[in-house]
């Protein structure tokens, strides 16, 4: 089955580009919602309640397998709010296939929308949910190893003021349950997720744990207050290359220098993160808590009404 046609291949093959996907779902092929390095996301209806969803898709000859492994995470994960719900996992022709509740867009792209500026309201409220959406991942033994700007969706509808995290392919336990034991600590290990907001103890190679989300936060809190970090944009002739100047300049870059004429209390958010050891449990209250004093000092009431991208959206209405 081949999902990008051309139109007129479309039509020919599949009524209105609509591809049945087992008994309940259909892909609209002219509709792709992005793409990643090892899969594609297609807008789909769920053709008994015509409930709008994302379809994710990767070819099942692929040397890397993960859409069975995500759907997994999402079921274990479901439930809360900001986890997108699960709705089917299966194989059809070439693909294997994910349905999951379809969201708004990424703080990626809506960042571009406005301007690459979010006032001091709009980014103190988007961390302080993601630290909830954390700590409700941790509490579920795993850890996210991802997280980013693109990773960070807000809802549709009623729930533009809601964010998401999405993309779990990285995903990991590190906490057995049953033995009550953590992941062992190790070395030599390879980064993962985007290099941009990666840990150090990431890009020298040391097992993930609990305090590289918390980490990943932080370089994100400092991107939408900045609107970029220092080691963005360096040149390089691969992206094995292009990696090492990240994680050098990240080493050699202080947190006065990173967080210069930021309030105090970024500062030490990273520090406190970088502070952590290997197994230890972050204290996401004192993290919110954070985030909430520097709300005060700046005399900033949190009102999920008044994020950036409603704001503006309701501008161009009048």
């Amino acid at each position: 089955m081949d999902f990008n046609q051309d139109k007129n291949q479309g039509q020919n093959q599949y009524k209105e580009y609509e591809i049945p996907l087992g008994d309940s779902f259909k892909l609209d092929a002219r509709r792709k919602l992005g793409k990643g390095q090892f899969c594609e996301v297609f807008y789909g209806l769920d053709r008994k309640s015509n409930e709008e969803v994302a379809i994710k898709l990767e070819l099942s000859s692929s040397k890397y397998l993960q859409l069975f492994y995500e759907s997994r995470v999402y079921q274990i994960l479901e439930g809360d709010i900001g986890i997108p719900r699960f709705f089917w996992y299966g194989k059809q022709g070439n693909y294997n296939i994910l349905v999951m509740e379809l969201l708004g867009h990424s703080l990626e792209d809506i960042f571009t929308y406005c301007k690459r500026k979010f006032s001091l309201l709009t980014t103190l409220m988007i961390i302080e949910q993601v630290i909830y959406r954390i700590e409700y991942i941790h509490n579920k033994n795993f850890i996210h190893r991802n997280l980013s700007p693109d990773n960070i969706l807000i809802g549709r509808k009623n729930n533009k003021n809601i964010l998401y995290l999405i993309d779990f392919i990285f995903a990991k336990r590190y906490y057995n349950q049953k033995t009550g034991e953590h992941i062992p600590f190790k070395d030599g290990k390879i980064m993962l997720g985007n290099a941009r907001y990666a840990s150090i103890n990431s890009h020298l190679g040391i097992e993930q744990s609990r305090r590289d989300d918390i980490e990943s936060l932080g370089y994100i809190l400092v991107y939408f207050l900045t609107g970029r970090l220092p080691w963005q944009g360096l040149k390089a002739i691969d992206s094995k290359q292009k990696y090492e100047k990240i994680k050098e300049k990240k080493i050699a870059t202080t947190l006065d220098s990173l967080c210069y004429g930021l309030p105090k209390e970024v500062k030490m958010f990273i520090e406190y993160a970088k502070k952590l050891k290997f197994e230890d449990k972050p204290h996401y209250s004192n993290l919110r808590n954070l985030i909430k004093e520097m709300a005060i000092k700046n005399s900033i009431d949190f009102n999920y009404n008044k994020f950036d991208w409603i704001i503006k959206k309701k501008k161009k209405r009048y």
